[in-house]
């Protein structure tokens, strides 16, 4: 079955820098578009970064430059580089992947980012 497992989650300053990562299993990687979002206490999940199986990258306008999306198809693994975080960005990030739909195919179990002084 699929499995999605992210990690690299934590506490970080304001300013500061996390990058996560999503290791994949039970799917052809290469042929699946591949995505973050996130959910903050309270409120609904938010997408955050889509990078598509041809390395087509888009972010919302809320991250846009601040966070950057990428994929090794030879490690099975998507990565989020973020930047410059507020303490907004505070939440539950959790990996998507999908083909073609994204209304459809599996979630990981989260990971947690807190920016706070």
């Amino acid at each position: 079955q699929v499995q999605l497992v992210e990690s690299g989650g934590g506490l970080v300053q304001p300013g500061g820098s996390l990058k996560l990562s999503c290791a994949a299993s039970g799917i052809i990687f290469s042929l699946n578009d591949m995505a973050w979002y996130r959910q903050a206490p309270g409120k609904q999940r938010e997408w955050v970064a889509t990078i598509t199986s041809g390395g087509t990258t888009n972010y919302p306008d809320s991250v846009k430059g601040r966070f950057t999306i990428s994929r090794d198809n030879a490690k099975d693994t998507v990565y989020l580089q973020m930047n410059s975080l507020k303490p907004e960005d505070t939440a539950v990030y959790f990996c998507h992947t999908y083909r073609g739909n994204p209304l459809f195919g599996s979630w990981g179990q989260g990971t947690q980012v807190t920016v706070s002084s």
